[in-house]
């Protein structure tokens, strides 16, 4: 039933992106994408209803690589290092409210320890990283995760340099649309990236019902039913 899946991806990416494009044209202004808060002289979009779904969709992620982890013994390296990735850009995400609220550039701080945890991680466990990909891949899940990294990492930054629209639209500059845009790309490459993950889940599923559980696991099963 996966092409059912898939069809209901369709449908619930364009009905938020139809609510909410929807909604700032019945009440323009509501999607809060260039907000002054307290001084700010440049304005922000980080409160506006598009950053909370993109939050959102990271957490979900974030959890169900979680699961992967604490389920999958086979996948375990690969679900450690996406859910650990999720976390860092939570966290990045979460950077004006770190720095407007708490202690300026504190969230630096925190992407570089989960970070440096995450390359040590992985450095440790390389060989069975290396098996968990070999043991999963081909991966339509992995491939969606790749394509939202591309969008959010490469195309979004690259789109979203305001002297391109400086340059673009000259002395009709408006900072708005280059948030908007910048926003609504963001937007797509996180919905490709929940996508992703939960394919990846249920691939990491099946594979984990087809593998033979190691004795320890069969243990605590047993246990847990007595």
């Amino acid at each position: 039933m996966a092409w059912f899946r898939y069809v209901l991806y369709f449908f619930g990416i364009a009905a938020i992106t139809a609510a909410l494009t929807q909604l700032e044209v019945a009440y323009p202004g509501s999607l809060r994408m260039h907000v002054f808060v307290n001084g700010d002289v440049y304005g922000t979009s980080e409160f506006s209803p598009v950053e909370m779904i993109q939050l959102l969709i990271l957490a979900v992620c974030g959890l169900l690589m979680g699961w992967v982890a604490r389920y999958s013994h086979t996948q375990r390296p690969l679900a450690f290092l996406f859910g650990g990735l999720a976390l860092v850009f939570l966290i990045r995400e979460l950077h004006y409210f770190f720095d407007r609220y708490l202690i300026d550039n504190l969230w630096q701080v925190l992407v570089a320890v989960v970070g440096a945890l995450l390359i040590a991680y992985c450095f440790r466990h390389r060989k069975r990283m290396n098996i968990s990909l070999a043991r999963i891949w081909p991966s339509p899940g992995l491939t969606l995760i790749f394509a939202g990294a591309v969008i959010l990492f490469a195309y979004s930054i690259l789109v979203g340099h305001e002297p391109l629209w400086q340059a673009m639209l000259g002395d009709a500059y408006a900072r708005v649309v280059k948030l908007a845009v910048e926003e609504f790309i963001e937007l797509i490459g996180y919905f490709l990236w929940l996508i992703g993950t939960i394919e990846y889940v249920y691939q990491a599923k099946e594979q984990a019902e087809r593998e033979p559980q190691p004795a320890a696991v069969k243990r605590r099963e047993y246990r847990r039913r007595h």
